[in-house]
């Protein structure tokens, strides 16, 4: 063996010695126990969390024509105002822009439940940049929705006003 392979040699065992010394063993991972009587007593008569406070908002995100996730948008909103909790606590706001513009154009499957929405209070908003882009005017659309410049505008706003933002 070379003098350059014995000096490389010694210098990797020095390192391999150092790193072994400095390094903490592995700890094994802690064991998992069932919880106890009173724990799992308390989890099963949870019925959510308490709304104390007087006043709740919410701004709902629908960026996407998925006829899926259109329905599944709504129905939460519809779900969220008839929570017990919040009944009259609760203030919401539907955003829709890009793919998501098909909710508020008229004729379209979602129309009764957009109708429920607005009769609930629900505050509509089409983003004006997604009307223009799919070449839509307000007579395409339905006729109690307000307009605002831009969906992503109005979701910072609300979102510095302290509204939840809700995407499913």
């Amino acid at each position: 063996m070379t003098l350059f392979a014995r000096f490389l040699l010694a210098g990797l065992l020095v390192s391999v010695a150092a790193h072994a010394q400095t390094t903490p063993a592995a700890t094994p991972a802690p064991l998992l126990t069932p919880p106890n009587a009173a724990v799992a007593a308390k989890a099963a008569q949870f019925t959510g969390a308490p709304a104390s406070k007087a006043h709740y908002r919410a701004v709902y995100q629908l960026d996407n024509d998925d006829p899926k996730l259109i329905s599944k948008t709504l129905h939460n909103m519809l779900n969220a105002l008839n929570d017990p909790r919040l009944k009259g606590k609760l203030e919401l706001e539907l955003v829709a822009f890009s793919g998501g513009t098909v909710v508020f154009k008229k004729d379209q499957p979602y129309e009764a439940d957009v109708l429920a929405l607005q009769q609930a209070g629900v505050v509509l908003a089409q983003c004006q940049n997604s009307m223009n882009a799919y070449k839509l005017t307000r007579a395409d659309m339905l006729p109690y929705i307000s307009v605002v410049p831009t969906g992503n505008g109005e979701l910072i706003i609300r979102q510095a006003e302290g509204w939840a933002l809700v995407h499913p």
